[in-house]
């Protein structure tokens, strides 16, 4: 095993691999989140979750707090920007069972920023100390924090977040290597990133434009980072866990996934999507998955199109059936 694919712990948390598997609204539920563990995701993490809504016990934010055996270990990431709030939410995180709380620092979508939440916080560093202090104190188990570089060019402000972030009791941080006014365009900035490695002394995470077992290793080396953190390479792509361990470990470039492997995937994660959500919901979420799960593959785009007018499991079932003996009779 060579240097960077050594393991990893955050706090007394032992990860086996320094890969995790980033929170992402849409992509992380609880399906998901126990076929990357599978996979090999050293660590997942959840959908961001309202503090707000954990104290109000809405429905849904509470459906969001159920964890899975076979998810640990597992981060549940929260948002908001009231200490005391952010606190109360920590501890019922920590009762549901999670491993590590995790807060949002970083999500750039209006609706979150324009309470203050979230890449805002970025802008209110004292505020940002305050909730992050709040946290520590609430909980038991290790509390980490994920930002981004800055809210736009002009204010690099991830260091001194990241100074405040140890200061107050964060056991780790993970950097996404651009700003908020970037959302997801362009290229992460790693220099940003080494810059926060060389300012703290807690294991920082890198993320952005993690695709493969190169990107990762470069992420490594540009940084110096303690962990990568996998993002949007691992929506429909469970395999690049497996992929990158390979290539950390020995250099080898893995083989992508066949169709059929990809078809059997997809049928997998569907039935849990079922079984976890229902009929109605499953069906519908499943199509944002499956257009990920075959990207790129021949004959994706009329899938797509069969598969988004599929309204029952069965027609959804017999559209990817329909793929599979297509795929069998190309062998």
């Amino acid at each position: 095993m060579n240097e960077i694919a050594k393991p990893f712990a955050i706090g007394p948390v032992r990860l086996e691999w320094p890969v995790i598997l980033a929170p992402m609204a849409g992509v992380c539920d609880l399906p998901y989140r126990v076929i990357a563990r599978r996979y090999g995701a050293a660590l997942v993490c959840t959908e961001m979750v309202s503090s707000q809504g954990i104290r109000y016990k809405n429905k849904h934010t509470e459906e969001l707090l159920y964890i899975d055996e076979r998810e640990h270990p597992l981060s549940m990431q929260i948002f908001g920007a009231d200490p005391v709030v952010m606190a109360q939410a920590a501890v019922a995180v920590e009762q549901a069972g999670a491993d590590i709380v995790d807060i949002n620092m970083g999500c750039p979508v209006k609706k979150i920023v324009k309470n203050g939440e979230g890449s805002a916080l970025m802008k209110d560093l004292p505020k940002a100390e305050q909730v992050i202090a709040a946290v520590v104190k609430a909980v038991s188990i290790p509390v980490t924090v994920k930002m981004r570089t800055g809210w736009d060019d002009d204010s690099f402000t991830a260091v001194e977040l990241a100074q405040r972030a140890e200061a107050a009791g964060a056991a780790a941080i993970t950097v996404h290597g651009r700003t908020r006014e970037q959302f997801y365009s362009g290229r992460a900035d790693l220099d940003k990133i080494r810059q926060v490695v060389e300012a703290v002394s807690i294991p920082v995470i890198g993320n952005g434009d993690i695709v493969d077992g190169p990107s990762a290793v470069h992420m490594f080396e540009a940084t110096g980072c303690a962990a990568v953190m996998v993002g949007r390479g691992a929506q429909g792509n469970p395999w690049i866990f497996p992929q990158i361990y390979r290539y950390m470990d020995t250099g080898e470039i893995l083989p992508p996934p066949s169709p059929m492997e990809r078809y059997e995937q997809i049928l997998e994660h569907f039935e849990a999507l079922l079984a976890y959500k229902g009929e109605y919901i499953g069906v519908r979420e499943m199509r944002a998955h499956a257009s990920w799960y075959t990207k790129g593959m021949y004959g994706s785009a009329a899938l797509r199109e069969r598969i988004n007018r599929a309204a029952t499991a069965q027609a959804f079932r017999d559209c990817i059936h329909t793929m599979m003996e297509d795929a069998a009779a190309m062998e």
